[in-house]
């Protein structure tokens, strides 16, 4: 394996890095339902509005890495939902589009034909290498806030 591709499969490894910190899969794991829309006294969000947010905005990462006709959102109507899931369908639909959207930024990481340093069709100078490790570091801030949620609600191990 050429150092090209280890950069690659480490930085595909960076979106689901626990290292350093809790992942995602294991931050929203386990949660109970009725807590996931309850905002703790002294924070600012709720478990869910933390997912879809993440959710939201991985998606418009991705988005914007591969689509040219790309049109960014609203700031922070788009990127903030209501504070509890509107049912339990809509917190796994999340998770589950979570997922599937990292799995896509992996694979265009990964992608041997794409060079990480050229330009995003819609951008004004942000290459894939910028936004990749860009929506890696946002969900390390957020999933550190859920773990917050978590600890502050009582369902997180201490």
């Amino acid at each position: 394996m050429d150092d090209t591709m280890r950069v690659r499969r480490q930085l595909a490894a960076l979106l689901t890095w626990s290292d350093a910190h809790v992942s995602f899969d294991d931050a929203v794991a386990g949660l109970p339902a009725p807590a996931r829309g309850t905002v703790p006294k002294g924070l600012q969000h709720s478990a869910w509005q933390l997912v879809e947010h993440l959710r939201l905005a991985q998606a418009d990462i991705l988005e914007f890495c591969v689509s040219r006709r790309y049109e960014a959102k609203r700031w922070p109507e788009d990127y903030w939902p209501a504070v509890a899931p509107p049912t339990r369908q809509a917190w796994n639909a999340s998770i589950a589009g979570f997922k599937k959207d990292r799995r896509a930024l992996q694979r265009l990481i990964l992608n041997p034909r794409r060079d990480l340093l050229t330009r995003v069709p819609a951008g004004t100078g942000q290459t894939i290498l910028r936004e990749v490790i860009l929506a890696a570091d946002h969900t390390a801030y957020h999933v550190g806030q859920l773990i917050l949620v978590r600890r502050a609600l009582g369902h997180w191990p201490v």
